[in-house]
């Protein structure tokens, strides 16, 4: 497991192509390393929960090297339900900044 959206498999390192979490290596603050260490915990746990399929959807791999693909079971995305959980954002084409976002969320509440 490298991060909640970036895992090895079979000696292919598989980037989650349709979220975006937070980061665990170079979080920019403290709020979001913590949650995305509790992202990288519960992809664990969707990818350990049985089998599931990955498909590709637009480009095969990214810039560094990872296969691009959808994460699926059951017809679902196993990344929108971390989405659905607040663990990871939507992608939208750039990483958001995690820092900002948490203290958006948390002045909101």
């Amino acid at each position: 497991m490298v991060d909640g959206d970036t895992f090895w498999l079979n000696g292919e390192k598989v980037r989650l192509a349709d979220i975006n979490a937070p980061e665990t290596h170079s979080a920019g603050c403290p709020a979001e390393q913590a949650l995305g260490n509790k992202a990288t915990r519960r992809l664990i746990v969707l990818l350990n929960s049985g089998p599931f399929s990955l498909e590709t959807e637009g480009r095969a791999t990214d810039r560094y090297g990872r296969a691009l693909r959808v994460a699926t079971r059951g017809g679902r995305s196993l990344g929108q339900q971390l989405v659905s959980e607040g663990l990871a954002e939507p992608w939208r084409g750039r990483r958001s900044d995690w820092c900002v976002l948490l203290v958006r969320a948390n002045s909101s509440e």
